[in-house]
């Protein structure tokens, strides 16, 4: 008989390595908002990775997923969350990774939360809100561009909390729409994973 040993972390191990992400990675990183780290504490992140990446799902890099997306680090998210400050009146557009964790994050934060996945924004399928628009535009992603079906999507003056790609480096980006063009200021430069359907046209040089 052949005995095999079951490695899958308990729930008390995944419990602590929640407090661990907390202590060793959100707050050295700036991540300080108590209602962040409340998210962040109460939303199972093993949950959302394929069973066979559960150990890995907080440790302070991203997870790959299926079909070639992935789950970014825990600081990518908390950054993310803090910047965007949902509100209980904001209807929320997230684009999402691959994964679902951060429209899990922000659904009780705001007054409506819409999810839409990377392929659907770039195919210009993106799910129309009310006609005021939406307030908030999360991209859980690196993006060159923000595709302008996305842009039109939003309210006038609609937040944007993004990840952007600037000369190969990968940044935090936050800013507002502006007659439908993103008026974004990189943050941070913060490791992402970046969006190959963002890519901007590229250009021949001589």
């Amino acid at each position: 008989m052949t005995i095999v040993e079951d490695r899958t972390p308990s729930t008390d191990s995944f419990a602590a390595a929640r407090r661990a992400m907390i202590d060793s990675q959100l707050r050295p990183s700036g991540v300080n908002s108590p209602w962040v780290l409340e998210r962040m504490a109460d939303v199972a992140r093993e949950d959302f990775v394929p069973l066979a990446r559960r150990p890995a799902a907080y440790m302070d890099r991203a997870v790959p997923l299926a079909g070639g997306r992935w789950l970014a680090s825990p600081v990518v998210h908390g950054l993310m969350l803090q910047e965007a400050r949902p509100r209980p009146a904001d209807r929320v557009l997230v684009v999402d990774g691959g994964s679902g964790y951060l429209p899990t994050l922000v659904r009780p934060l705001a007054g409506s939360v819409a999810v839409v996945g990377v392929d659907a924004v770039a195919a210009g399928d993106v799910p129309v809100g009310d006609a005021d628009g939406y307030t908030l535009l999360l991209v859980d992603g690196a993006a060159e561009q923000l595709p302008p079906a996305l842009l039109a999507a939003l309210a006038p003056g609609g937040r944007i909390v993004t990840g952007i790609v600037q000369g190969g480096v990968t940044r935090l980006a936050a800013g507002q729409v502006v007659g439908q063009e993103p008026a974004l200021l990189p943050l941070i430069e913060v490791g992402m994973p970046v969006l190959p359907e963002f890519a901007a046209p590229r250009r021949w040089s001589f």
